[in-house]
């Protein structure tokens, strides 16, 4: 029989919020992390909005050298981590830290570094780049450290799958502890990337809404006047435990992980496929994979990033895979308010999923006032809605056609 996998702790660093608890009360009540960028001058730019995380102190969690010789990705996951490792109660004088390990993942690494020492390399010569470099700038730096902070010496990984990073980290993570290597797993996403390159790359690419004169109303999922996702940043971190070990220690447990899908379109470097055939088989996979029908399904954390393809081909999706049901069951989109959180997207909307099962709350999706035609599912608009959830699925579709979906269960 299969190992059961639960959730035991929770962690978040986020545009509405730098604590989980922080970030739950925003996302219930609303609240919107959107705004002007004032990380760089963008006077030059067409895109001048993103979803910035906002009065965070790298130093409650890192030394001041630490936080010199690290980024901002580094310093979300950590304290990401170390909120989830402190919610989760596991105490390494009791556990053996080769049987806990760490599976963070992070999309792009640091763009902003890159940048730095570039300039510093034209400017300056080569002989004057810092030896920080590359360390700084490698995505997989954000699960090493978690590891260091935490002293975690088990099976430790760095998942990159754009924006489906943070779900096939989590569902990457549970399979380990499903096969016996490992008891628990501190696992996520985190990203920063809010920087003039990455802005104008994006830009360029016409994906981000150029609402600059009034962007609380710029990330839109499911809107009929959508234009574009809005660039987040942050961070979200689960402890996943093996359920027994987990009672034994008498743990809080948030919800049970039943299903992982994972599948590819084979498609397109950036478009998801017309048919949506890439993410609805990714959701019958984790259906499959957690042994319930689509009408056992009462919540769906949207990947819904506002932009105009994927809104739709998503609604598309959730329809083949859940038939007459998809009709009935709620779905909303957390980046309505935080923004598109990249290869943390799936980290933190996992530990949002965890929240609706546990609170019986729904989170709303914000700026859904005017709904597109071809988007006509129940996405729980403006407000907040109470429900009893069983069973709730978090959806992660990103660039390359890398589809993730998790299936999360009450316990």
């Amino acid at each position: 029989m299969s190992r059961r996998i639960v959730i035991t702790g929770l962690g978040a660093v986020t545009p509405i919020g730098n604590t989980m608890r922080e970030f739950w009360e925003g996302l219930v009540s609303g609240k919107n992390g959107v705004g002007l960028i004032t990380r760089f001058d963008t006077s030059k730019f067409s895109v001048r909005i993103a979803a910035e995380v906002k009065n965070f102190n790298p130093l409650l969690y890192l030394s001041a050298k630490e936080v010199k010789r690290t980024e901002w990705f580094v310093h979300y996951a950590v304290a990401a981590a170390k909120m989830a490792w402190q919610d989760c109660g596991l105490d390494l004088n009791r556990e053996n830290p080769e049987e806990i390990g760490v599976m963070v993942g992070c999309g792009m690494g640091s763009l902003n570094i890159i940048e730095q020492e570039y300039q510093n390399l034209m400017e300056n010569g080569p002989d004057r780049i810092t030896p920080f470099l590359i360390p700084r700038m490698i995505a997989n730096m954000g699960a090493g450290y978690v590891s260091i902070a935490l002293g975690l010496k088990g099976p430790s990984s760095c998942p990159v799958t754009a924006c489906a990073t943070g779900s096939h980290a989590i569902g990457d993570a549970s399979r380990i502890i499903q096969h016996g290597d490992a008891v628990a797993m501190v696992t996520g996403g985190t990203e920063s990337v809010l920087t003039p390159l990455c802005i104008g790359g994006f830009t360029a690419l016409k994906a981000l809404s150029g609402r600059n004169d009034d962007p609380v109303h710029a990330s839109r999922p499911f809107d009929k006047q959508r234009d574009g996702f809005v660039m987040g940043e942050g961070a979200g971190v689960v402890v996943l435990e093996e359920l027994e070990h987990a009672k034994k220690r008498g743990a809080r447990i948030y919800a049970e992980v039943i299903g992982y899908g994972m599948t590819g379109d084979a498609y397109h470097m950036t478009a998801p496929c017309a048919d949506a055939d890439g993410s609805s088989r990714c959701i019958k996979v984790a259906l499959k994979d957690a042994k319930i029908k689509p009408e056992d399904v009462d919540y769906i954390n949207a990947h819904g990033t506002s932009t105009p393809l994927n809104d739709k081909i998503e609604t598309l999706a959730v329809k083949k895979a859940f038939g007459d049901h998809a009709k009935k069951v709620a779905i909303s989109s957390n980046k309505s308010m935080i923004g598109h959180l990249l290869g943390a997207a799936g980290g933190v909307e996992c530990a949002a999923t965890a929240m609706t099962i546990q609170t019986g709350i729904i989170p709303p999706t914000i700026n859904l006032t005017d709904p597109d035609p071809e988007c006509d599912l129940d996405y729980v608009p403006d407000t907040a809605r109470k429900a009893k959830i069983r069973i709730a699925m978090s959806n992660s579709f990103g660039f390359g056609g890398h589809n993730a979906t998790l299936v999360l269960k009450a316990y």
